[in-house]
């Protein structure tokens, strides 16, 4: 495990190990400029030799985006987030709003002029459950640059090159038949399909591609005529047509026809984010590596790696060192919480008033979100308990289960947005 180094004039260092820092501190040669992710600013030298280039690697995800700094030269993992983002809470968010809405208008019964054909989007405009992930992510590659010397960025850009799966002849037989044959398309059909067999629906199996109109009954490599099937189903259909073998089911036939021929909606949304904060990485100044999901996978296998958020960023593009150094990284695990709501009152479920918000955000100098060390000296609660604090307002605070006052508090982290916690060790 790393910890990032500034010298004293706060200009970004190359990481050192844990062990070293914590000699630093100890003889006063360094101080703790900040704890997540943990950085330490150097006392005593300013002018110190040049340090080494790395690449902050990104793998956006719907859910999840796995980042990870990799030090060119040596192709070693110095630093590995994972950030949580919140995209459904504010898809959720907003759809209570509107609901509110609608109903109040309602209720009101007044007359006004619609509005919605007037309003116009800025350019390069996302919805703002995409636009959040988007900020999240720039947001940690800013601070990443803060923090440790970057020359260059990688970002898996596409999950799945979809036309060229509608298309296999797009780019020629040189594709078809290259490294990455066949790792694209079976990346897609386990996205599409949840990795269970579509005819059993059985997981944590093997999986093989079946078609699902066999090519000696007419049927194509075209991706809508594949599927995933375990080894005895792909056995037992044999090269029966569909209709024939799952001819006492129809349920089952229904619901494979159907999934085969849908789009991936979810990819499509995400892909469209990706090419949104491709642009935005480009506006860094920084140099720009693309790499698809096949590529990534393709990477990972070969290097006999374990499948991991941070680890998939660590392999995104071609740009991964065949020796990869993941020992004894620890992965950040950062949780987007938001910064609060601005509105000015909560309602109940009809719509109705109940609460104001505090004029005030601050009491006895924290505020909502700030990670706090608690000693807390006799009492139910005795002990030290470390956390994300929940003021109260004449009372005391919120600590996870614990209450306890703020006189028994010091701040570690204040708030940011991000609730933090560390991953397990990777050994291997």
């Amino acid at each position: 495990m790393h910890a990032f180094v500034l010298d004293r004039h706060r200009k970004p260092l190359t990481p050192c190990r844990m062990a070293r820092a914590r000699i630093l501190l100890k003889r006063g040669r360094a101080a703790v400029f900040r704890r997540f992710p943990f950085t330490i600013v150097l006392k005593d030298r300013g002018d110190v030799p040049a340090a080494r280039a790395h690449r902050i690697k990104i793998d956006p995800g719907s859910k999840t985006t796995g980042i990870a700094v990799v030090q060119e030269a040596t192709g070693r993992v110095v630093a590995a987030v994972e950030v949580s983002h919140r995209g459904q809470a504010i898809t959720a968010a907003l759809d209570s709003r509107r609901a509110l809405r609608r109903g109040r208008r309602a209720r009101k019964t007044r007359y006004r002029k619609p509005r919605f054909d007037n309003r116009t989007r800025r350019e390069g405009w996302l919805p703002p459950s995409i636009e959040s992930r988007v900020a999240n992510v720039l947001t940690w590659v800013a601070r990443l640059r803060r923090s440790v010397p970057v020359t260059a960025l990688s970002q898996e850009l596409v999950k799945f090159d979809l036309h060229k799966e509608q298309d296999p002849e797009i780019s020629g037989a040189e594709y078809q038949q290259g490294t990455l044959f066949g790792s694209e398309l079976r990346e897609y059909l386990l996205e599409k399909f949840r990795r269970t067999c579509a005819y059993c629906s059985k997981t944590e199996v093997p999986l093989q591609i079946e078609h699902i109109v066999p090519r000696s009954k007419g049927g194509t490599d075209r991706v809508s005529n594949l599927a995933l099937a375990c080894a005895p189903c792909n056995r037992r259909k044999g090269n029966q047509p569909v209709e024939v073998f799952l001819k006492s089911q129809p349920e089952v036939l229904e619901r494979i026809l159907k999934q085969a021929r849908a789009p991936l909606k979810d990819a499509t949304a995400v892909n469209a984010a990706r090419w949104e904060l491709f642009r935005r990485l480009q506006a860094t100044g920084l140099p720009v590596e693309c790499g698809s999901g096949g590529r990534t996978k393709f990477n990972r296998t070969t290097r006999e790696l374990p499948k991991a958020h941070w680890l998939d960023a660590a392999c995104v593009g071609a740009s991964t060192p065949e020796g990869l150094d993941v020992k004894d990284v620890r992965p950040l695990l950062v949780k987007a919480c938001g910064h609060g709501k601005r509105n000015r009152c909560w309602t109940d479920a009809h719509g109705f008033p109940i609460r104001h918000a505090p004029r005030k955000r601050f009491e006895k100098g924290f505020r909502t979100g700030d990670i706090v060390r608690a000693v807390i000296p006799h009492g139910k609660f005795e002990g030290v308990h470390v956390g994300r604090i929940a003021i109260r307002f004449g009372q005391n605070f919120q600590l996870g289960e614990v209450s306890v006052h703020p006189r028994h508090l010091r701040a570690v982290h204040r708030a940011d947005g991000y609730a933090y916690s560390l991953g397990e060790t990777l050994n291997v």
